[in-house]
């Protein structure tokens, strides 16, 4: 749908912004399901997410590793902090390249836009030696490339007459409501 916007706001903070035409509850599930992960986010072609541990609850684990296929690769390590199903996450990371970087806060934002979402990402790092280094590393390509492949992975199937795609592939449960027995 379009293209990640990225600036920087203060000395230590990265805004990252996208639009997807999917609703808020599909982007979210693709945040947060381990074998939906597997599928997108993935950086430039030819890489693959071999490990994807995702446990989306506050306090669960977050591991990702990747591989280039050519003996390369990286991994993240986190934690959730605080989830707010189809709207909102807030997680810490770090990425190791071997070593671990400084921990760096993201909260990412799901708000319906039109017929689809606008997905704000913040991310807090300790420092501005620390963003720049992160910037130097050319992430947003690797994003962008990301995201474009989950959007490719919510629709399928031929336009319809509207010129609107036809199928979404992330199936969305309604939220879990306590019964009264």
């Amino acid at each position: 749908m379009s293209k990640l916007e990225l600036k920087t706001e203060g000395d230590r903070h990265v805004i990252v912004t996208r639009r997807f035409a999917a609703p808020p509850e599909a982007v979210y599930k693709a945040h947060t399901e381990p074998a939906l992960l597997q599928k997108w986010l993935l950086g430039p072609d030819g890489w693959t997410m071999p490990v994807c541990i995702c446990e989306a609850k506050p306090g669960g684990k977050i591991r990702y590793e990747w591989s280039n296929g050519k003996g390369g690769g990286f991994f993240l390590t986190g934690e959730f902090v605080a989830l707010e199903p189809y709207k909102r996450l807030l997680h810490v990371e770090r990425m190791h390249l071997p070593e671990a970087t400084p921990d760096n806060h993201v909260e990412t934002r799901f708000e319906p836009d039109g017929s689809g979402t606008l997905m704000i990402m913040k991310m807090t790092l300790p420092d501005a030696e620390t963003r720049a280094a992160m910037l130097g590393t050319g992430m947003e390509r690797g994003m962008e490339a990301s995201y474009a492949r989950l959007e490719r992975t919510f629709w399928s199937g031929n336009d319809d007459q509207n010129g609107q795609r036809a199928s979404v592939h992330v199936s969305i449960d309604a939220p879990k409501v306590g019964s009264r027995s």
